[in-house]
């Protein structure tokens, strides 16, 4: 411990070559009236514009600028994972590079953590600039991943929070694939607290979460820490055939005691499209988790570097 950096700040990239020098500017700034014992990771996430030459010019200007670049797009959870692999601070910033989470507010958050507290993530009062659609969306995610978990996540917060190294180390030790951090950390039960904030616009770009890799993150949290939706399937399984009992018992009944057959081939397309209709989303709950369970099997890799300066450069 006696080696560590004050204040480490993990940064994935991903075509935000427009607001990298803004970022490190304001960044520096904040965290120099902090301590001057810190160090800032870039984690550039396949970049296809100009964000790896800014980010080498950057650390060749700077040895407190670190920085890892991937040989493609491995994912935003895979470039902090990381980026916290390499860290090496007593405590540890997660912040996008996209000018939406304020480096300002590290600050306040340093502050809280000062008090005592393991994890202080920041926490939207607002969003500025997204659809409403995006922000509905956000919002009836939480809420539905914290009635199936069985333990609390933070409601409308992100990854940008400030965490202890002993969160840090044991988040390192998390082999899964599939990796949902704010959940991975909430999960690790430490004492947490909250910094609000107004998440402002986007600075200039566009943002690399589309609906799909939301989607796909939605999916990680749910099958990483909740089996209820199993037990769903299980419980939806049981009522259907329950109701096909009761159907066939009252044809029984209407057939040898009302003498009146139940005819009628629209019921019948029905009441078969709707059973397909259950068994193929049953079928599809159960195949998330299957898939998971061979992703991690195969224990691959997260990820793959191009090149990074880590192993070589010292402050």
């Amino acid at each position: 411990m006696k080696n560590l950096k004050d204040i480490s700040v993990v940064i994935p990239i991903y075509n935000e070559e427009s607001n990298i020098n803004e970022l490190y500017e304001r960044l520096t700034k904040t965290i120099n009236e902090i301590s001057s014992h810190y160090e800032v990771i870039f984690v550039n996430d396949g970049s296809d514009d100009g964000a790896e030459q800014k980010i080498l010019q950057i650390s060749k200007l700077d040895p407190k600028v670190f920085y890892i670049n991937f040989n493609r797009n491995f994912g935003h959870q895979i470039a902090v994972s990381a980026g916290l692999e390499k860290s090496h601070a007593k405590c540890t910033v997660i912040m996008d590079g996209d000018l939406q989470d304020p480096p300002e507010l590290i600050s306040k958050l340093y502050e809280r953590y000062k008090e005592g507290f393991d994890v202080v993530y920041a926490k939207r009062n607002e969003r500025k600039g997204e659809s409403y659609l995006k922000k509905l969306s956000a919002k009836l995610f939480y809420r539905v991943l914290e009635r199936l978990t069985s333990f609390s996540i933070p409601l409308d917060s992100g990854d940008f929070r400030l965490i202890d190294k002993k969160v840090v180390i044991a988040l390192n030790e998390m082999s899964e694939q599939n990796k949902f951090l704010r959940g991975q950390i909430a999960w690790l039960g430490f004492s947490q607290s909250a910094v609000g904030f107004d998440r402002d616009p986007r600075k200039s770009g566009t943002s690399g979460y589309s609906y799909s890799k939301m989607i796909r993150l939605a999916l990680d949290a749910i099958t990483s820490f909740s089996d209820k939706p199993l037990l769903f399937v299980s419980r939806m399984g049981f009522f259907i055939s329950f109701i096909s009992f009761l159907v066939i018992l009252f044809s029984l009944f209407s057939h040898f005691f009302l003498k009146k057959t139940v005819t009628g081939w629209t019921s019948l397309i029905i009441s078969s499209s709707f059973i397909g209709g259950i068994q193929l989303i049953s079928i599809g709950i159960i195949g998330e988790y299957i898939a998971r369970i061979n992703t991690n099997s195969k224990n691959r890799v997260l990820y793959v570097v191009k090149n990074t300066n880590i192993e070589t450069k010292t402050t």
